[in-house]
């Protein structure tokens, strides 16, 4: 069982469930699947990044595999987008608000745990991107399309800055339960911001000047 403290643990298995929904939607919109493939593509998202990160930090099995709700929850995150995926459609600002508190949990535990293992600094921050985004990564993969995280939205960035703040403050000593909340909070307010305004991350100029043409000639 984890060994999270309570706050961090319930942000952790709620992002849990919400990835496993929204990775389950996305792919019931990508790709005609049955049961099984949404299924299975919901828990992917939501179980994927951790996999990664505890096969390079060399702590197998898994942690998600031990805890017998982790993947109980991504499951029937799919469960659930399969059977409501025309009603939850209109809760798509409440499912993206619970995503927002899944990667933010992700990013801080993800690099935490790096942390732990002995890593440095770099490879904590990358470990705890990777954590937070990378079950997202492989699901786009898997149906053929490019991933969410390297074409839309502010995504990548604020596990970036989740992952960062976590890293620093354990360094300086000051790492607890407040900082780590305070780590997530910074990554799902800037989250929050980037759904609520449509923010993206720059584009090369020849991208933003097609996209803005194409507006032009609408």
């Amino acid at each position: 069982m984890s060994s999270e403290p309570t706050p961090l643990l319930v942000m952790d298995l709620t992002g849990t469930f919400a990835f496993g929904l929204n990775g389950a939607l996305t792919a019931v919109r990508a790709a005609r699947l049955d049961v099984v493939g949404v299924v299975v593509l919901g828990m992917i998202t939501a179980l994927g990044g951790g996999f990664i990160r505890d096969v390079l930090i060399d702590s197998l099995p898994p942690a998600t595999l031990l805890d017998w709700r982790y993947y109980t929850l991504a499951a029937i995150g799919g469960v659930v987008a399969f059977a409501l995926s025309r009603h939850l459609r209109r809760m798509e600002t409440a499912i993206n608000v619970l995503d927002a508190v899944g990667l933010s949990a992700f990013a801080v535990i993800g690099a935490s745990k790096a942390l732990a293992s002995g890593l440095g600094v770099a490879p904590a921050i990358l470990l705890g991107v990777v954590t937070a985004v990378g079950g997202g990564t492989i699901r786009d993969v898997l149906v053929r399309q490019v991933p969410t995280v390297l074409r839309t939205g502010l995504y990548a960035i604020p596990a970036l800055v989740g992952a960062a703040v976590t890293v620093i403050t354990v360094r300086t000593g000051v790492y607890g339960l407040p900082a780590a909340l305070g780590a997530a909070t910074a990554c799902f307010l800037i989250r929050i911001v980037g759904l609520y305004f449509s923010l993206n991350a720059p584009e090369p100029p020849e991208t933003s000047r097609r996209r803005q043409s194409r507006g032009a000639g609408a």
